[in-house]
């Protein structure tokens, strides 16, 4: 208190202005302190808040989750230089399933006829469309490497479709 009178000497201000003062200073000390709790508060409930619509949110079920591409080739099987076919249309799947085993393990192929016109001159092959997923790009060009050759072909057709993959096995 005696520190006080020094202050209030040295300085001409009332007692009871500079108790006002200091009750003002301690009272926005408090102010502060409690609007900082507040805010804290503000910013768990906010967190809670935010947390709850993520867990409302509809969820992408597991078959979404497992984005995939599926690889589509186009074998066509007639000589790229006589137009001829190579091989007989069994004997044709008969070695595209031996290429697709070697390389994947497994597959699935359709059977199509294709055509065009050169020349004018209209031109039809037996063609296979095989549907591989769950593999790489660089592991379906080793494939159609093998395949260009075996077929005699000047390309194989790649389409790569980003797709949903999903082995269901039932309940």
């Amino acid at each position: 208190m005696a520190k006080m009178n020094n202050i209030i000497k040295e300085y001409p201000m009332s007692k009871k202005l500079a108790t006002i003062t200091i009750i003002i200073s301690i009272l926005a000390l408090c102010l502060a302190g409690v609007a900082l709790i507040c805010a804290g508060g503000a910013a768990k409930d906010s967190k809670k808040a935010l947390d709850k619509k993520e867990s409302t949110a509809p969820k992408e079920s597991a078959a979404e989750e497992q984005g995939d591409i599926q690889h589509v080739l186009y074998l066509g099987t007639n000589d790229k230089d006589t137009t001829e076919p190579v091989f007989a249309p069994d004997v044709a799947k008969e070695k595209a399933e031996e290429i697709l085993l070697k390389h994947f393990g497994g597959y699935t192929i359709q059977e199509a006829n294709g055509g065009w016109i050169d020349d004018d001159k209209i031109y039809r092959e037996y063609t296979l469309v095989i549907y591989l997923s769950d593999t790489t790009i660089d592991k379906v060009h080793a494939a159609a490497d093998e395949m260009i050759k075996t077929f005699n072909q000047s390309s194989v057709l790649i389409q790569s479709n980003k797709t949903m993959t999903d082995f269901y096995s039932g309940n």
